[in-house]
């Protein structure tokens, strides 16, 4: 018998939630739940493992994290927020004991600043506002107790984030990504796309995409699918159901795998981004200086950056775009028209195959 599976909360939910418990605790009196506001439009209601106050002028919350039926090294983990009442109206997030220090560029969060990423940061913000007495300010500092010991279950240190976990979400929501229930799932907006008419889907990897593709093209809901990292699963069932022609679009880090023929893009299952891009750069021009630096790229938004500085990311992400294409075609056996287009991180258009540059913006 078929089971749904349970969603869980993201750590930036947790850390929303412990921040506006603590500032109650201060203010007034602990609580045992608390809601906040998400990102989607939906209001979570979170329980507090505890709270106090830390003397006269400070409080400490404590939330656990749970990650639903998703296979997540956080889960279980506690992350608490301390926090103090300012006088200049402004909100502060620092990062405490268990939460990264970013040592690498290329990330959404600069060189030398706490690896909490800025949905979650806006989350603290949102709930702390909610909650502050007019004209205070709070300075909130995130802790995660254990979280030095679950990055190593990470890819933290290969991103350069130091000394614990990075503070992550985009919705304040975890899909449950258990393997084969995760893929049977994304099947039916394939479906829907089919029964609202749709002549031409966008395939996306994630959130980014869809966030990307809604904004360039004014896509509806409905003409959006999520394939997750499995791409080469989603482009069968598009064939069996009789999806006719898609727009590939997504972040430059999921679509050059595809490129290499690398159809699950679970880092786990094959990472050849920084060799993609470095030989398709070559091929355009790039020297061994260049080459070597994208090589060396700790993610693909810093190895886009080295190709800015040499004048050849369009050149390179084009190719690469031409080359998805080609790879995609072949895995559909000719029955699917695609457009590929890649993106970088702040939504701008990096590259493009020639069936992408006739689409209207």
């Amino acid at each position: 018998m078929a089971r749904f599976l349970k969603y869980g909360i993201s750590t930036g939910a947790c850390a929303a939630a412990a921040s506006k418990a603590a500032l109650i605790a201060l203010i007034s009196n602990p609580v045992e739940r608390v809601v906040i506001p998400t990102p989607i439009g939906i209001r979570f209601e979170i329980p507090v493992k505890a709270s106090k106050k830390l003397g006269s002028d400070a409080a400490v919350a404590t939330v656990v994290k749970d990650a639903g039926d998703d296979i997540d090294a956080t889960n279980g983990i506690e992350i608490s927020a301390t926090i103090k009442l300012t006088d200049d109206g402004k909100i502060t997030i620092k990062r405490g004991t268990g939460v990264g220090a970013v040592t690498k560029p290329g990330l959404q969060i600069p060189v030398g600043e706490s690896a909490i990423n800025p949905v979650p940061r806006k989350m603290i913000t949102d709930a702390l506002t909610e909650a502050l007495p007019v004209g205070k300010g709070a300075e909130v500092t995130i802790i995660v107790p254990e979280g030095e010991k679950v990055a190593e279950k990470t890819q933290n240190a290969k991103l350069g984030i130091v000394g614990g976990i990075s503070i992550l979400g985009t919705t304040g929501v975890v899909k449950p990504l258990s393997m084969e229930a995760c893929r049977r799932s994304l099947v039916p907006q394939i479906d829907v796309a089919i029964a609202r008419g749709y002549e031409r889907v966008f395939f996306v990897p994630g959130n980014i995409g869809e966030k990307f593709a809604k904004q360039l093209f004014k896509v509806a809901d409905d003409q959006i699918v999520q394939t997750g990292d499995f791409v080469g699963y989603m482009l069968e069932k598009a064939v069996e159901k009789g999806v006719k022609e898609i727009v590939f679009l997504g972040h430059s880090g999921k679509l050059v795998k595809l490129a290499a023929g690398i159809f699950n893009t679970h880092h786990k299952m094959g990472d050849a981004r920084n060799e993609v891009i470095a030989a398709y750069a070559g091929s355009v021009g790039a020297n061994t200086v260049a080459i070597q630096q994208i090589l060396q790229s700790n993610t693909t938004e810093e190895a886009t950056e080295i190709l800015q500085k040499a004048g050849l990311q369009q050149a390179t992400y084009d190719s690469i775009a031409q080359k998805v294409n080609l790879r995609i075609t072949e895995k559909t056996k000719n029955q699917i028209k695609f457009s590929v287009i890649i993106v970088s991180m702040d939504g701008k258009i990096i590259g493009r195959d020639e069936n992408a540059r006739g689409l209207e913006q």
